[in-house]
């Protein structure tokens, strides 16, 4: 590992409560952090669950970086040159944002301003609960009254019953499902009539990542948006999905490999008149804060990881008592190390 360009390493990250979805359950996290020479620039790369195991394609990826003798990029324009193609998409997007947050520390502005793009208002974000019985998931809910909006994974046998219950202790929550590609078409088309009178806000990823033509016969079916996640991957599915009819998207800087690909998909998804929610995979604050800085873009946001882990090293996006995000006043990302 070249200490002159960059190191990283590796983090595990723990969970306040178990997160069990669809296709599994999980406690510990593990994450990298990328620090650039001289601490001039951090960045993080998580593996989304559903990617395999990309390890050692990642470490590869930045052992052949590090020993570049190319000069740091300057400007945002010179920085998809300089990371290439190559790689997997988090590891290209953890070198993309220490990069980024170095030329912002460098021009002593925050993020967005360095992308040009509107500055973030507080907005709200969701609040995540995992997938358990009706009774616990309601008693969850009913823990975080102050927090307008849930975000309810769903994919296991009793569907229905955990959103009634959730509805009756919280009639005033905005309800987001999250179904992770737990059902197939038939019983998405069932569950969008049956759960439209709880008045959703959307269903997240509800068929498997591959079906997208029939993610938009759903769609047809249902005046909820359908959102994809897992099903977005790269601009070809996002064309695949917009042409579907789709309604909207669940950009992940881990899954697109960075803002600045993120960025384009933003672009693209308008064209095909998607709206666009801003997720995270569990990370720290250093990738959630880097994400943040798109919310001026955003339909929904959907960044709550820093508040379902218990160590997070990093601080940088707050929370208010709703839930309502702010950036830190600081060039770059604008994280700092908890002391």
């Amino acid at each position: 590992m070249n200490k002159q360009r960059f190191v990283w390493e590796k983090i595990a990250l723990e969970l306040t409560n178990p997160i069990r979805i669809a296709y599994g359950e999980n406690r510990i996290y593990h994450v990298y952090w990328i620090r650039l020479a001289e601490d001039s620039g951090w960045g993080e790369g998580a593996i989304p669950s559903n990617a395999g195991n990309l390890e050692k394609e990642m470490l590869a990826y930045w052992a052949d970086a590090a020993r570049s003798d190319v000069h740091f990029p300057v400007s945002i324009h010179q920085i998809h040159g300089w990371i290439g193609e190559g790689g997997p998409a988090p590891a290209r997007c953890a070198l993309e944002l220490a990069l980024l947050d170095r030329i912002g520390r460098v021009e002593g502005k925050p993020l967005y301003q360095v992308l040009d793009l509107p500055e973030p208002e507080p907005l709200p974000t969701s609040f995540t609960i995992a997938l358990d019985t009706p009774q616990k998931m309601a008693e969850i809910a009913n823990n975080v009254k102050a927090y307008p909006i849930l975000k309810v994974k769903l994919g296991g046998e009793d569907d229905e019953d955990c959103i009634a219950a959730i509805r009756e202790v919280r009639p005033d929550a905005k309800i987001r499902v999250d179904v992770n590609a737990g059902w197939d078409l038939s019983k998405a088309i069932r569950m969008a009539r049956q759960l439209a009178v709880y008045n959703l806000e959307l269903i997240e990823q509800p068929l498997a990542p591959d079906q997208i033509t029939e993610m938009g016969i759903l769609q047809s079916t249902t005046r909820i948006p359908i959102v994809a996640d897992e099903s977005i991957r790269n601009l070809e599915d996002l064309h695949a999905l917009g042409l579907a009819g789709v309604a909207g998207i669940n950009l992940k800087l881990m899954k697109t490999g960075g803002i600045l690909p993120a960025l384009e998909m933003i672009q693209v998804a308008k064209d095909y008149n998607m709206r666009i929610m801003l997720g995270c995979m569990i990370e720290t604050s250093l990738a959630v804060t880097a994400m943040a800085h798109l919310s001026g873009l955003a339909d929904w946001i959907d960044l709550d990881a820093p508040l379902l882990i218990k160590n997070d090293p990093l601080s940088g996006i707050k929370y208010n008592k709703h839930l309502k995000i702010t950036l830190p006043n600081q060039p770059g990302i604008g994280i700092q190390l908890k002391t």
